[in-house]
Order: structure tokens, then sequence, then C-alpha cells
């Protein structure tokens, strides 16, 4: 049980923010899901507006239970939240190529390429949380 508990705290926050990556990618699929197939709207639309929700939720579950970011000014609050979407612009660009290679250019299953997609994302998105925005509670927890 202590080693258990060790490794908890030793990866704590990859853990969380694998559980949470998770659930942000369920949440950018489903929203796709819903506004590709059911709604009929073109995939790219559909992107876009799936990225936007999966961002505000992911913001929300990295501040609080990935990295427990506490900002103590509004100005640190908002250097932080710009900083999170800025990166996520980021991702989002990498986003609508993998979709548009997928899709438009292999023709594969938009479904499937967006599950590809996702998985690329994830990863890129800790680092960009990891290195870039959540940096002093990063290198807080490791001391």
């Amino acid at each position: 049980m202590i080693k258990i508990k060790q490794l908890w705290h030793q990866y704590a926050s990859v853990i969380s923010y694998l559980v949470f990556g998770v659930l942000t990618t369920l949440v950018n699929i489903g929203v796709f899901d819903i506004l590709d197939t059911h709604a009929h709207w073109n995939y790219q639309v559909a992107t876009v507006i799936a990225w936007f929700v999966s961002v505000l939720f992911a913001y929300i579950t990295n501040k609080l239970w990935v990295f427990d970011s506490k900002t103590t000014t509004s100005q640190a609050f908002l250097t932080e939240l710009g900083s999170f979407f800025f990166f996520r612009i980021v991702s989002l660009f990498m986003d609508m190529g993998m979709m548009w290679l997928g899709i438009s250019v292999l023709h594969a299953s938009p479904l499937l390429t967006k599950v590809i997609d996702n998985v690329v994302i994830v990863v890129v998105n800790y680092l960009f949380s990891k290195v870039f925005i959540f940096r002093k509670q990063a290198t807080q927890e490791e001391n």
C-alpha cells in the first residue's frame, strides 16, 4: 500500500491528466459526433465547436485537479487562461490539419480520424501544460 501511495504522489499529475484527458477527449469526440453524424454539420465546423467545448472543460479540470493551480491575482489568472487558450489554439490547428489529412486526403472515416487525432493532441497538450502553462505549479510539485 505504501508503494502505491508513493507511485501516486510521484505520478499524480500525469495520472490525473490522463484521466481528465480521456474525459476531455470523450467530450471532444462526443460533441463532434453529434454535430457531424446527427446534425450533419460540416466536419470542420463540428471540429471547431468540439474543440471549444472540450478546451473549456480541459482548462477547468487542469487548473483545479491536475496541476492544482492557485492564481492569486486576476492578472495571474488572465495570463494563465490566455496561455492555456493560446496553446490550445496551436493544437487546434494541428487538429484541423490532421482531420483534413485523414478525411479529405486519405478518405478515412471521420470518427476514426478524430479518435487517432485526439491521441496525438492529448500528448501535445500535456507537454504544453506541463512545460509552459502550469510550469510554476509543476515545479513546486516536484520539490
